[in-house]
């Protein structure tokens, strides 16, 4: 059987990114397999879920990527990839990527209490932080998980009035000070692009 060629294992948050990315980039060589994007407030799942599905589909390709940063498995996901000698995207958290590293830090080292919403989490914020925290049936639980932030940045990838408004709503409802900055998909263009390109076929 003729291998396929890149495999890139991605984070479903970061789907419709990739997809896009894919499209702009004339990618053709590479297939996405998205992980469900809930794992992003589940990270001690991501590792187990990254292993079955390296396991599943290596047979198949050349070459496997892994398009998620840390993502708060505390070095467990680097672990996994260790075993099978593949790479990840660069950095801490998926906001490292969307911003770069200089950007990101900066944002850190100004007001470390700081939320981030990305495009994603700005259309899913019910379902994965209001539901999924269980804030909308247990509102007291507001102080204990929000308690010590004091900022939501809002890092955009599209430039949409309407995601910035659902953003500066969700900013209200947390109760927390609102900021906006535009990334665009540049830096984790470069970042994922450094991996897949040296795989074309």
């Amino acid at each position: 059987m003729t291998k396929k060629t890149v495999l890139v294992i991605a984070c479903g948050a970061l789907a419709k990114e990739i997809v896009e990315l894919k499209r702009l980039n004339g990618w053709s060589h590479i297939k996405i397999q998205c992980l469900p994007a809930d794992l992003h407030s589940r990270p001690e799942k991501i590792p187990g879920a990254v292993r079955a599905t390296i396991e599943e589909y290596r047979a198949e390709f050349n070459h496997i990527f892994v398009a998620y940063a840390d993502c708060g498995t505390g070095g467990a996901l680097d672990k996994v990839l260790t075993e099978f000698g593949i790479e990840r995207l660069a950095g801490a958290h998926c906001y490292e990527f969307y911003s770069g590293v200089a950007e990101f830090q900066a944002l850190a080292d100004d007001e470390p209490g700081t939320f981030y919403l990305t495009d994603f989490l700005t259309r899913h914020f019910d379902r994965l932080v209001k539901n999924g925290l269980g804030l909308d049936r247990y509102p007291e639980l507001m102080e204990t998980y929000f308690g010590n932030y004091r900022r939501l940045v809002y890092l955009s990838q599209t430039d949409s009035a309407e995601l910035e408004q659902a953003a500066r709503k969700h900013a209200d409802y947390l109760g927390l000070d609102y900021d906006h900055r535009h990334t665009g998909l540049d830096s984790v263009g470069r970042n994922l692009g450094e991996h897949v390109v040296q795989w074309l076929s």
